[in-house]
C-alpha cells in the first residue's frame, strides 16, 4: 500500500507531504483546488509522462517521492533488477519511487535511489496501483476498453496478449506464403538472373584483399629492370667503389678516434658516427637482399596483366569496382539462399500451418478462459447495480464469434446493459443518459479492482454524474471495498466523503508572492463536518447544513 507522497513544486503544490493509512480515505475541495493535482502526482512517479509545465511557476525544479510496502509479487522482480535489499531477518525495505522534472521537460527516475528507466516505473507502477480517471466510464463506449477491462478481470490478459503475437506470426508467415505463390515467375526469373551473377563471378574466384595485392606486384613487375639498375648503383655507391660511403666513413672514423683519444669533448660525436656506419652498414644489407630477390620475369608480368584484365573485364560487366568484385560474390550468394527460402513453397506452407495451428490453439484457450468469466462478471455488476439506483437492471458480456478470429482472438466482446427491469439488453455504447453510464462504469471498476491483486485502488471523481441515493450507495461501496484494499478516493459528494476513514480537505490560497497554492489538511472530527456541510450547502454553511453533515457522517 502507498504510505507517504511527498510533493515538490509541482504545478500549484510547493511542498507537501502526506501519509496515508489503509482503508478508505477521501480528498475533497473546492474546483481549482488541487484535488487532481495529487493523483497527477502519483501517477508521475509511477511512470507517467512529464512536462515542462509541471514545474511551478518560478521553480527550476519539480519532486515527487512516494513510498510503498512491497507487494510479494513484486519482490523476486525488484531483487532480479538489484533495486530492493534484505535485511538479516529478510525483511525488505520499503520501496521508495522518486521522479524529477526540470523546466526543460527532462525528468529523471528513482527506484529506491537507483536511476531506473520510466519502463521499470510504469512496471512496478501496474502492480502497485490501480487509477480510475473521472473519464474512465466514457472510454468503456470503446470496444478495445471493454475488452481490455474483461481480459483483466478474467485474468486472460497475458494469454491475451500471447493470441495477439501468434496472429502476427500466422498473418506473416500466411503473407510470406502467398507472396511466394503470387511473385513464384518473377521470383524465379530473378533467382536465375542472381545464379548466373554467382557463377560469373565465382568463375573469377577474387580472393580478399588480391587486386590490391595484384596491383603491387605488378608495379613491381613492370619496373624490374630500371629497381635492378638504381638499386646495384647504389650499392656501388656505398660499398663497392674505391670511394664508396662506407670506406670514406672508415677513414673519417680512424681520425677522430685519435682525437676523441686525446680531447673527451669528442666522444658524442664519435657515438654519432658510429651510428651512422651502422646505420649504412644495416642499408647495405636491405639492399643486396632485395637486388638478389628482383629478377625480370616476363611470364610472370604477363600472369598478372591477365589477371588484371580479367577484373577489369568483369568489374566493367557489372558496374563494379574491381575491389569490391569479391564482396559482391558473397552478397549476391546470400540474396540466392534468401530467394531459396521465399521460394520454397512446401517450406512455407509447413510454417504457415505450424503458425495457424499455434494461433488456434491459444485463442481457444483464451475463448475458454473468457467464457467462464463472462456469467461471473455479468452477475458481480448486476449485483452491483441494484445499489446503484438502477434497480431491476442487468448487466452481460456478449461473445460474438469471428469467423476467421483476429488478433484479438476468436470472438468479439460487447458490454450490454439493461437499465430496468423489463427491457432488453442493449449495448453499452446506445446508452443515452451520462448518469447511467456513470454508474455502470462505477461498478465495472469495483468489480474488476476487487478481482485484480493491486493494493491500492484510486477513484478520481468517479461519481460524476451520480447524485441521490446512487451517491449514498457509491460511499457504501467504496467503504465496504476500502476494508479489504487502501481506497483513495478524490469526490465532490458528501455522501462519498461521508464514508471516509481518512478525509483530506484541499484549499487554495496565495502565496506572500501572489502565487496559487495548493494546501492539504487532514481533517478531524469537526473540520470534517465544516467541510461536508460545506459540499452539501455551498459557500453558506447554516446549522440545517451542519445537521445534515453529521447525520452522514453518523450514517
Amino acid at each position: 500500500m502507498l504510505h507517504h507522497l511527498s510533493i515538490r513544486d509541482f504545478v500549484i503544490v510547493a511542498e507537501l507531504d502526506l501519509e496515508f493509512e489503509s482503508g478508505f480515505t477521501v480528498f475533497s475541495g473546492e474546483t481549482g483546488a488541487g484535488k487532481s493535482i495529487l493523483l497527477d502526482a502519483l501517477a508521475l512517479v509511477l511512470g507517467a509522462r512529464a512536462e515542462a509545465s509541471m514545474v511551478r511557476h518560478g521553480q527550476t525544479r519539480a519532486e515527487i517521492s512516494a513510498s510503498f510496502t512491497v507487494p510479494e509479487a513484486l519482490r523476486a522482480w525488484l531483487i532480479e533488477q538489484e533495486l530492493l535489499t534484505t535485511d538479516n531477518t529478510g525483511e525488505s525495505e520499503t520501496l521508495i519511487l522518486r521522479r524529477t522534472i526540470d523546466v526543460q521537460g527532462r525528468s529523471r527516475a528513482f527506484i529506491n535511489g537507483s536511476l531506473s528507466t520510466l519502463s521499470q516505473l510504469r512496471e512496478i507502477g501496474e502492480q502497485l496501483v490501480d487509477i480510475h480517471g473521472q473519464h474512465a466510464h466514457q472510454q468503456l463506449m470503446r470496444a478495445e476498453a471493454q475488452r481490455t477491462l474483461f481480459d483483466l478481470y478474467a485474468g486472460a490478459a497475458p494469454l491475451a496478449e500471447e493470441v495477439k503475437q501468434a496472429w502476427s506470426s500466422w498473418r506473416a508467415a500466411n503473407a510470406a506464403l502467398s507472396a511466394a505463390q503470387d511473385q513464384a515467375h518473377s521470383l524465379q526469373l530473378e533467382r536465375e538472373q542472381l545464379a548466373w551473377k554467382v557463377s560469373e563471378l565465382e568463375t573469377l574466384a577474387a580472393q580478399p584483399g588480391e587486386w590490391e595485392e595484384l596491383g603491387a606486384e605488378h608495379q613491381r613487375a613492370a619496373h624490374a629492370a630500371d629497381l635492378i639498375d638504381s638499386t646495384q648503383q647504389a650499392l656501388r655507391a656505398l660499398s663497392e667503389e674505391d670511394d664508396a660511403l662506407l670506406t670514406r666513413l672508415s677513414t673519417v672514423l680512424t681520425s677522430v678516434r685519435k682525437s676523441a683519444a686525446i680531447d673527451s669533448g669528442l666522444t658524442d660525436t664519435l657515438s654519432e658516427l658510429e651510428a651512422a656506419q651502422i646505420q649504412l652498414q644495416e642499408a647495405t644489407h636491405s639492399l643486396n637482399h632485395y637486388v638478389q630477390r628482383l629478377e625480370l620475369d616476363p611470364a610472370r608480368l604477363a600472369q598478372i596483366e591477365a589477371r588484371l584484365a580479367d577484373f577489369h573485364a568483369l568489374a566493367r560487366k557489372f558496374r563494379l569496382a574491381p575491389e569490391a568484385l569479391h564482396a559482391e560474390v558473397n552478397n549476391c550468394q546470400a540474396q540466392l539462399d534468401a530467394l531459396d527460402a521465399t521460394l520454397d513453397v512446401p517450406t512455407l506452407q509447413k510454417i504457415e500451418a505450424e503458425a495457424q495451428q499455434n494461433y488456434q490453439a491459444l485463442a481457444q484457450r483464451l475463448s475458454q478462459q473468457r467464457k467462464k468469466a463472462t456469467r461471473e462478471l455479468g452477475e458481480a455488476v448486476t449485483a452491483q447495480m441494484q445499489s446503484l439506483a438502477m434497480a431491476g437492471g442487468s448487466f452481460e458480456v456478449a461473445l460474438s464469434a469471428l469467423p476467421e478470429g483476429g488478433a484479438y482472438g476468436l470472438e468479439q466482446i460487447e458490454f450490454q446493459v439493461a437499465g430496468h427491469p423489463g427491457v432488453p439488453v442493449r449495448p453499452l455504447i446506445k446508452i443515452a443518459s451520462g448518469g447511467e453510464l456513470a454508474r455502470i462504469g462505477l461498478a465495472l471498476a469495483v468489480v474488476a479492482s476487487a478481482a485484480s491483486l493491486t493494493p491500492t485502488l484510486i477513484f478520481d471523481e468517479v461519481d460524476s454524474g451520480i447524485g441521490g441515493a446512487a451517491a449514498e450507495a457509491v460511499g457504501r461501496l467504496l467503504r465496504q471495498l476500502g476494508e479489504h484494499r487502501q481506497v483513495l478516493c478524490v469526490t465532490h459528494l458528501p455522501q462519498v466523503a461521508a464514508r471516509g476513514m481518512q478525509h483530506l480537505g484541499i484549499t487554495k490560497q496565495t502565496s506572500a508572492a501572489g502565487q496559487p497554492i495548493s494546501i492539504v489538511t487532514q481533517l478531524n472530527a469537526e473540520q470534517r463536518i465544516e467541510e461536508i456541510a460545506r459540499m452539501l450547502g455551498g459557500a453558506q454553511i447554516t446549522a440545517t447544513t451542519r445537521q445534515h453533515a453529521k447525520e452522514l457522517l453518523a450514517g
